[in-house]
């Protein structure tokens, strides 16, 4: 049998050549279902890696009990002191502690692809941002000066929207900022924000307290003592969590729903791509009837002619899922989109073609081809000798 099944595997795929318009057909569809499926997935892990993924175990946000965004929470002065008092927290040389009061508002600006305005974070920082932030670089001009209106911008926001260079002077809410440079930050949702001293924000915006307090512990392990100090003082009414969880889940229902949509649509486009390997593979039976039959006539089985036209659909399936990762991975691997996050502001974010997926999206090339040519292969080895020499 799998003598039998050797030369008939050779002899189809030796006839592939005279068969290029059909076998190009199950290339090309499976190619823009893989490319579709791999390319709307990757917005979904490059989402999840500019959220979830931008946060330290050991660095900690406070919010006002019951926020769920940074936007929704205010914390007081009087807040600010106790936080900064509580076991756990690191400390510089000084015995000041590691902790940056922030305030986070949007303004509106505009894009640079349409013109259109769109809600960017303005986020108000302390003057531990960098003790807190180590990660942040500036890669252009310098850093904005407390007390004055100059702000610094995310290399995300400055290539998605308009007059956030370095030296740009930027309006918002009706006042004018000077953009003095741009940083990266380890490629985390902070480069789609703009940064400025907390006070000179709040001053902006007519806002008294702060959105949240982000704290660097001593070590991963000071989060249980340093949130129970905190939720249990009658001072205060707080949330306690680690970054990574915050963002977490910030990215949860949005990369479930960018999931879900790829699938629903991959799904679709699969359907029909599967209509087309079976179109191919009976057309492809059809004209090899005779050689079938001549092949059935000197004692050949019907299995190796089964799995013969079944490993034809899924190398032919196999060479479209290649093809598909590879112009996901050329054309979406790193690049630039950006959508409305948790607080309703614009997050640029990098669609990120993983390993994973591509293996994903040849798995379901694979799943195409099998479904499209198995009843093509069940049709070629029913085929009545007597009747297909008779015809031809």
């Amino acid at each position: 049998m799998f003598k039998q099944l050797a030369a008939v595997t050779a002899m189809n795929l030796q006839t592939l050549p005279q068969r290029f318009g059909a076998s190009s057909v199950i290339v090309i569809g499976i190619a823009g279902v893989v490319a579709v499926l791999v390319s709307v997935l990757a917005m979904g892990v490059g989402f999840q890696h500019t959220l979830a993924d931008g946060g330290r175990a050991d660095r900690v946000i406070i919010l006002r009990g019951g926020s769920d965004v940074e936007l929704n929470s205010n914390l007081t002065h009087e807040d600010i002191d106790v936080i900064g008092s509580a076991p756990g927290l690191a400390k510089d040389a000084l015995g000041k502690p590691s902790l940056s009061n922030e305030l986070v508002t949007v303004a509106n600006v505009p894009k640079i692809d349409t013109g259109t305005d769109a809600n960017v974070t303005l986020r108000g920082v302390g003057a531990k941002l960098l003790a807190v932030r180590p990660e942040i670089q500036i890669v252009s001009g310098r850093m904005f000066q407390p007390g004055v209106r100059e702000l610094i911008a995310g290399t995300g926001a400055a290539k998605q929207f308009r007059g956030l260079t370095a030296g740009s002077i930027l309006r918002l809410r009706n006042v004018d900022w000077t953009v003095t440079g741009v940083f990266t930050s380890n490629g985390d949702v902070h480069e789609s924000e703009l940064l400025a001293d907390v006070d000179t924000v709040a001053s902006a915006i007519e806002r008294s307290g702060y959105s949240s307090a982000i704290g660097m512990l001593t070590s991963p392990d000071s989060f249980d003592a340093f949130k129970d100090a905190l939720t249990t003082d009658p001072r205060l009414k707080v949330d306690v969590q680690r970054e990574p969880q915050y963002y977490a889940s910030q990215s949860k229902d949005l990369s479930k729903t960018i999931k879900v949509v790829g699938t629903t649509v991959a799904v679709i486009m699969a359907i029909g791509a599967m209509f087309g390997a079976l179109n191919s593979m009976y057309s492809a039976v059809a004209t090899r009837s005779l050689e079938i039959a001549t092949l059935r006539a000197i004692g050949f089985g019907g299995v190796p002619i089964v799995i013969s036209v079944l490993i034809e659909a899924l190398l032919l399936s196999l060479l479209g899922g290649l093809l598909g990762a590879a112009l996901a991975w050329v054309f979406f691997n790193g690049h630039s989109v950006s959508t409305l996050g948790g607080a309703f502001a614009q997050v640029v974010f990098k669609l990120t073609v993983t390993r994973s997926l591509i293996v994903t999206g040849i798995v379901w090339a694979c799943i195409i081809g099998l479904l499209g040519g198995f009843f093509p292969a069940l049709r070629a080895a029913r085929i009545p000798v007597a009747e297909a020499l008779r015809a031809a």
